[in-house]
């Protein structure tokens, strides 16, 4: 798949702002007046920025409240709706923070769940895809999701004993994720004699690819990396979203001040990190289609 910067912005900017929105439901941490207002000016930043860069990959920006009509068949419908839902639920926990000092625990867990769901369902258009078997992975594709959005919410949150965990999660389901994703397209049994029905016939192959010249399908679907970048670009990500974050929360370090930039290095880290990853969750993407032209 191309890897548009819209998606990419999208899918790691919404994931850290849910992340974050999830621990300040749960109370983690319990802050009220400006702190508590800093907080969660950050998180729907970080939110609604992500969902908000997701409508100029559409051909018409203008129509995408017609998504929230098909919640019943359609992921991107229900994201659309929990994302909504999750914003006004946890904005309604927000006042009573900011402006009254207090925490309505039901609200602000109703509001944590919903944030999470959010995250699910994204990651939910993705994993329904049987055309891409690389994302068609479940659980793998969705935990992926939630435990980089978890833990770059932790991180945000100033919750070190929780972010040093959830990083380490991430990372083993990053690891998981790749070493199944590169034999996901084998292991489904696509060819081109299933891809066309005509196997039956005998064996299959291309006579010549449908077009000459570049076309949408390409363009979109046939987006190929060279497996020499790929591999650094895994180190790269995997480096900066989980290794350097987890260095830097294990340093001792003496003084709030140095405390506050490492803090702040390792959130700046975990993002470059998870944007690298993101970047190569849609890259390294092999749609069946790319069998039509001789790409797979």
């Amino acid at each position: 798949m191309h890897p548009a910067p819209s998606v990419i912005l999208f899918t790691t900017l919404s994931g850290l702002g849910f992340g974050l929105l999830f621990f300040l439901g749960l109370g983690m941490p319990e802050v009220t007046g400006k702190v508590a207002f800093v907080f969660y000016a950050i998180a729907y930043a970080l939110a609604v920025g992500g969902l908000l860069a997701s409508t100029f990959h559409l051909a018409h920006p203008e129509r995408a409240w017609r998504a929230f009509s098909q919640w019943r068949s359609s992921w991107l419908s229900r994201e659309g709706c929990c994302a909504v839902a999750a914003l006004l639920t946890m904005g309604a926990y927000a006042l009573g923070a900011i402006f009254l000092g207090t925490h309505w625990t039901l609200l602000g867990a109703l509001g944590a769940s919903l944030s999470l769901g959010t995250v699910f369902t994204t990651s939910m258009i993705y994993a329904q895809l049987k055309t891409v078997p690389r994302w068609n992975m479940v659980p793998l594709t969705p935990a992926l999701f939630l435990t980089l959005s978890l833990a770059g919410g932790a991180l945000l949150a100033g919750q070190e004993d929780q972010a040093m965990g959830l990083l380490a999660l991430a990372g083993l389901t990053l690891l998981a994720y790749w070493h199944q994703g590169d034999r996901a397209f084998a292991l489904s049994g696509t060819t081109l004699a299933t891809a066309t029905g005509l196997g039956s016939r005998g064996d299959l192959r291309a006579f010549e690819p449908p077009h000459t010249g570049t076309n949408y399908l390409l363009r979109e679907f046939v987006y190929v990396v060279g497996r020499k970048h790929a591999t650094q670009l895994r180190v790269i990500g995997f480096g900066l979203a989980i290794l350097l974050p987890l260095i830097c929360l294990s340093l001792p370090v003496s003084g709030v001040m140095a405390k506050h930039l490492l803090a702040a290095f390792a959130v700046l880290s975990h993002i470059a990190g998870v944007a690298a990853t993101r970047w190569l969750f849609f890259a390294e993407a092999e749609h069946v289609v790319g069998l039509y032209y001789g790409k797979r």
